[in-house]
C-alpha cells in the first residue's frame, strides 16, 4: 500500500500548486545553482515535515493494532478519508481552533513569515518545514492513509513518498513560474476528491479482508483475539493427593 502515497501525492500535487503555489513561486533568492538549490531543499523540507506526520500517525496506528483493531484499521482509514473529502476545508480550520491547536499554528505562521525572508540555504529549508505545518485537506487525507501503514517507519515512508509524489510539479513551478494555466490547475483539483474517493474504497475493500490477493488479503487478528475458529481449551492437570 505505500505506493498508494506516492500516487495519491503526485495526483493531488495540482492542488499543492493552487493552494501553495503562491509561496512557491515567491521563495527568495538570485538566480544560478543556490537558486536551484534552494528550491530543492524547500521542497525537501516540505517532505521532511510529512514523514515526520507520517510517523507520528504510524505511532498511533502501531497503538490500535495492539489494541486489537488490526482487521478495523483499514476500515477506520478509508473511512476518515471519505470524512475528510465531505468536509468543507474551512471547517478544518476552524475544528484546529476548537482543539487549541491556533495558537501552535499562530507561531508556526509567525517563524514562516521570518524564514521566508531569508536567502539561505538553510533558512529555505526550513521554510519547507514550517509549510508542510500549514492546514492542508490534502494532507490530512494523506495521513488518513498513513494510519494503517505497516508500522511507524511504514506510515514515514507512506507519508514521504506522499511528499515525494508532490516535489516535481512543485519543484517546477518553483523553478518556472506560471507552470500550469489558472484554468487548468482548476480543472485538475477537481479530480483531487475523485483520487482521494478512490484510495478511500481501496482501504475499505483491504480492511474487509475478502482473501483477494495484493488488493483484500485476509488480515491477522489482533492481539487478544483468536486465531482459530475456536480457541483451544488448556489442558486439564491432574493433582496427587
Amino acid at each position: 500500500m505505500l505506493w498508494a502515497g506516492f500516487l495519491f501525492g503526485l495526483l493531488g500535487s495540482f492542488h499543492c500548486v493552487g493552494m501553495c503555489g503562491a509561496i512557491a513561486l515567491a521563495l527568495p533568492g538570485a538566480g544560478g545553482p543556490r537558486y536551484v538549490a534552494g528550491r530543492v531543499l524547500y521542497n525537501l523540507g516540505r517532505v521532511s515535515t510529512y514523514a515526520l506526520l507520517g510517523a507520528a500517525a504510524g505511532a498511533l496506528g502501531q497503538g490500535l493494532r495492539l489494541a486489537g483493531w488490526q482487521q478495523g484499521l483499514s476500515l477506520l482509514s478509508g473511512g476518515l478519508i471519505l470524512l475528510l473529502v465531505v468536509t468543507p476545508e474551512r471547517w478544518l480550520g476552524r475544528a484546529a481552533g476548537t482543539l487549541g491547536l491556533a495558537a501552535g499554528l499562530s507561531r508556526v505562521k509567525t517563524q514562516l513569515a521570518y524564514y521566508y525572508q531569508r536567502p539561505g540555504l538553510g533558512a529555505l529549508y526550513t521554510t519547507g518545514l514550517l509549510n508542510g505545518l500549514l492546514p492542508c485537506g490534502l494532507v490530512y487525507l494523506a495521513l488518513a492513509g498513513a494510519l494503517s501503514a505497516p508500522g511507524v517507519g511504514g506510515a514515514a515512508a507512506y507519508m514521504g513518498l506522499f511528499g515525494l509524489g508532490t516535489l516535481p510539479l512543485m519543484l517546477a513551478l518553483s523553478l518556472s513560474g506560471q507552470l500550469v494555466p489558472l484554468a487548468w490547475r482548476q480543472r485538475l483539483r477537481r479530480a483531487v476528491p475523485v483520487t482521494a474517493l478512490a484510495l478511500a474504497g481501496l482501504f475499505i475493500l483491504r480492511g474487509l479482508g475478502l482473501g483477494i490477493p495484493y488488493v483484500s488479503p485476509v488480515l491477522g487478528a489482533g492481539l487478544g483475539a483468536t486465531s482459530g475458529k475456536t480457541a483451544r481449551q488448556p489442558a486439564t492437570v491432574h493433582y496427587c493427593h
